[in-house]
């Protein structure tokens, strides 16, 4: 005859369902144990936890559902159909957090270990390929997760435990964050090549003042770079196009559409001139970041202590 628990008020169906998750999260290891072994004091010998406990469990989570979950036969037990339909879901549940641990297990090994990394769109070319094969010189099974993106959006990201680490400029500034300056990067004035200022060498920002510019979109740190340097030469510039890769702003610098602030490319571009920028002093910092107080797995660790190694040469 099955079992009529009455001690126990059943959930109702509009129970939330974060609390029942919370309920019996931690009785489905035990009830696949018993629906495997059939045998309660079996079952409790295998995971090693007293036989009544065991019991108890299993009468708690039968409670819980509302439903019988075993024919009970003696010292035996076997599943009954909603037993058996539970079974299912709970082996499925059992694998995935099986599952998910040996990933995370995995993503911390000291030597096949995985980093998320976020760097900027200008740094994807040369800078980043160059400390990654360097890097797995003496590192060679450590895996990558690789971000290319603005410096707001990385740090976001960041926030989000979504990256372990971004190379980023400015070198951000928040209670949240750890940063720190590796390197520096001058700025030059790219102009294209039959503009008026193309056979300079330098030029004081503040003679391009009267110049159309093409910058980076708001929210990129080369833009309030720009702006913050062209306000320091005295003028606030007129802005032709907004864009979102330095690549693409010197090509519209060599179609004739403005003139740009922008670090060096990782290749000479045709059909522009790139002049050195010497009053105000232009230049971005880069710098690494990473979220205060989170532990660092050993890969993570690994890669932090060999970027903090390049300080002062981290830009080809």
């Amino acid at each position: 005859m099955a079992h009529q628990y009455s001690s126990q008020p059943r959930l109702s169906p509009s129970s939330d369902t974060e609390d029942m998750t919370m309920l019996l999260a931690p009785r489905l290891a035990h009830f696949a144990g018993v629906a495997r072994t059939e045998h309660v004091t079996r079952a409790a010998q295998e995971m090693r936890v007293p036989q009544s406990t065991l019991s108890r469990a299993m009468v708690r989570l039968e409670q819980d559902l509302g439903v019988d979950l075993f024919a009970r036969h003696g010292r035996t037990v076997s599943l009954t159909p909603a037993g058996r339909t539970f079974l299912t879901s709970v082996e499925r549940a059992l694998a995935e957090i099986a599952r998910a641990a040996d990933e995370v297990r995995a993503d911390a090994d000291p030597a096949t270990g995985k980093v998320a990394f976020g760097f900027l769109h200008t740094m994807g070319a040369e800078t980043v390929p160059g400390l990654l094969h360097a890097f797995r010189a003496d590192h060679p099974r450590i895996r990558f997760s690789l971000v290319q993106n603005y410096g707001e959006a990385m740090l976001e990201r960041l926030r989000a435990g979504e990256l372990d680490l971004c190379l980023t400029s400015p070198v951000p500034d928040a209670p949240d964050l750890v940063a720190r300056r590796l390197d520096e990067q001058k700025l030059r004035l790219v102009v294209p090549a039959d503009h008026r200022l193309a056979s300079r060498k330098r030029i004081r920002l503040a003679e391009a003042s009267d110049e159309i510019f093409v910058t980076l979109e708001p929210g990129y740190g080369m833009r309030r770079i720009t702006d913050d340097l062209c306000q320091e030469a005295g003028f606030k510039p007129r802005i032709a196009f907004e864009g979102e890769e330095a690549e693409t702003l010197r090509g519209l610098v060599a179609a004739g559409l403005g003139v740009a602030l922008l670090p060096p490319p990782a290749v000479p571009r045709p059909g522009v001139a790139e002049l050195t920028v010497t009053a105000p002093r232009a230049a971005r910092e880069i710098g690494v970041a990473w979220l205060a107080d989170r532990p660092d797995t050993p890969p993570v660790a690994a890669f932090k202590k060999f970027l903090l190694s390049r300080r002062g040469s981290l830009l080809p």
